[in-house]
């Protein structure tokens, strides 16, 4: 297992990496093909591998090397064994956390993983918020400044701030409630427009269809005539 991989260290896909090394990401997946087929160990996320700094600088030699493949990988794995024995011989002990671990690699590596960027994603969230942090007691310094000189020029500047609000408000919630009521009656209005335009199409229907009847009718009569007059004609 991994153990070389420290806990605020980031992570990479095969496309970060690809735009990383400047190869394509086929040639991402060629690569950490040789050097697994090599005894290489990754961090994978199901199938997928998963890509740290140092898988990183393994696959600029690749890349960069003049030997074979194979060989260079060869190399590589051994310079990985070395890193991973070090690391086993100073790791830190935590007491009553073994036994909670689980024992599946794919779920170690993904425990991991998931510690990895939450860890980053902490890190992150801690230097945005230092940065926000310095620049809210900066804001704040100021109000308080301009508050003090406020209080020092008008001491009644509050309750006149707090009644030109209440006056803002109420006009507001007056203005808002106009709106709305115009609002209302434009409604009202496209609606009985909308029933005029419906009433005046059934209306239109209705004509048609009385119409359409009454041409019915009349082509029947006609067609009778001409059928008695046709009979006359075969007598």
């Amino acid at each position: 297992m991994r153990r070389d991989i420290k806990l605020n260290e980031r992570a990479f896909s095969s496309k970060e990496v690809a735009e990383e090394v400047g190869i394509a990401t086929p040639t991402v997946r060629k690569y950490g093909q040789i050097l697994e087929r090599n005894g290489y160990e990754f961090l994978k996320d199901g199938d997928r591998r998963i890509f740290v700094q140092s898988d990183i600088v393994a696959l600029v030699a690749l890349r960069d090397t003049d030997k074979p493949l194979d060989d260079t990988a060869k190399d590589l794995v051994f310079e990985q064994k070395e890193r991973l024995e070090a690391s086993n011989e100073t790791q830190i002990a935590i007491p009553d956390t073994y036994e909670n671990l689980p024992h599946d690699p794919n779920q170690l590596n993904e425990a991991l993983m998931f510690l990895v960027n939450e860890l980053a994603a902490t890190r992150e969230m801690n230097v945005q918020l230092t940065n926000d942090m310095s620049e809210l007691k900066t804001k704040v310094s100021r109000l308080q400044q301009d508050h003090h000189i406020i209080s020092s020029s008008i001491g009644n500047s509050a309750q006149r701030t707090n009644a030109k609000i209440e006056q803002l408000t109420e006009q507001q919630k007056t203005h808002y409630e106009t709106l709305l009521e115009q609002e209302k009656q434009k409604s009202e209005l496209l609606q009985k427009e909308i029933q005029n335009m419906r009433d005046e199409q059934k209306k239109e229907w209705s004509s048609q269809n009385e119409f359409n009847k009454r041409l019915e009718v009349t082509i029947q009569k006609r067609s009778e005539k001409w059928r008695v007059l046709f009979s006359l004609f075969k007598k």
